[in-house]
């Protein structure tokens, strides 16, 4: 049994270089690293539950340190299915190529083991969602110079991706989870599983509609028509969320809409739309923006 799993491994890791090698420059694989499972496991304590340091749709993302003392963070795909190896290949390829200070470093993957691993800076203070809706305000003072420099450093990263570099990248999931923050609460924009090239004379990709709920260009949902302008649609959300402190979906009923209906939800993007047209914006910014415009005045 052992050797069996040994033998489907390799057979793993030669299928992984063979499709890294079909879509990288040799320049690239050379500077990819390739970690040991060995050194990797070592590193997280055997994948040890307490380095977890989140879990999303593509896998468990655990902490880890290398025997040179540098701190990794380490994404250990979910299952082995050909979808998954596409997204892995994917952000091998996409990371492989970028040069940003707000862009999340791939350091190098792991070949040999079961499921396919990615090995990443690791970067402190956990994500931008949870930054916004989960801190302490008394903890931490989330004033409007701090947000307003985390949102022009989303915005540096996403003009890199879509015009600073030879071939256009287009991310593809633009939120504030998929944004992380390090020790001095600096933007990197990360996940790149689903993020695509796009060449420079065309205005869109056509692809099955992918992403998140709140986030979602309304135009994409109906033509599936991907274009940078859609990766700026989830990038206006975020900044929606900087200055409002609510989630992009509200499971909050809201009773006082005119529908007849009770359970009635509107997104974000709708109920910051609307007290814009009813020049209401005050009702919907986060209250402790309004304080700090009342304290500097």
């Amino acid at each position: 049994n052992a050797l069996k799993k040994r033998w489907n491994n390799r057979r793993k890791e030669k299928f992984f270089k063979r499709m890294l090698q079909q879509q990288l420059p040799a320049d690239d694989i050379e500077n990819t690293k390739l970690f040991t499972a060995k050194e990797l496991s070592k590193a997280t304590d055997g994948f040890n539950n307490d380095r977890i340091l989140g879990r999303g749709g593509q896998g468990t993302v655990y902490k880890g340190m290398l025997t040179d003392g540098r701190i990794i963070a380490i994404k250990k795909a979910k299952n082995v299915d050909d979808s998954r190896f596409e997204e892995f290949v994917n952000e091998v390829v996409i990371l492989s190529q970028l040069n940003h200070r707000n862009v999340v470093k791939l350091l190098g993957c792991c070949l040999e083991t079961e499921v396919p691993l990615l090995v990443y800076e690791f970067i402190p203070n956990g994500t931008l969602y949870s930054l916004i809706h989960n801190q302490n305000d008394n903890e931490f003072p989330f004033t409007w110079n701090l947000r307003l420099r985390i949102a022009s450093e989303i915005a540096g990263a996403l003009a890199y991706l879509h015009s600073q570099i030879s071939v256009p990248i287009l991310h593809r999931d633009v939120k504030s989870s998929n944004v992380l923050l390090d020790e001095k609460y600096i933007a990197k924009v990360a996940d790149f599983g689903t993020s695509k090239t796009i060449e420079v004379d065309k205005t869109h990709l056509t692809t099955a509609v992918k992403g998140t709920f709140g986030y979602l260009d309304p135009e994409y949902f109906h033509t599936s028509h991907y274009t940078d302008k859609s990766d700026v649609y989830g990038f206006g959300v975020v900044l929606v969320e900087l200055i409002t402190r609510q989630k992009p979906i509200s499971s909050t009923p809201i009773s006082s809409m005119q529908t007849g209906e009770d359970n009635f939800c509107m997104s974000l993007v709708e109920r910051f739309l609307k007290s814009m047209n009813q020049n209401s914006l005050q009702t919907i910014l986060d209250s402790q923006l309004v304080d700090e415009r009342y304290e500097n005045e």
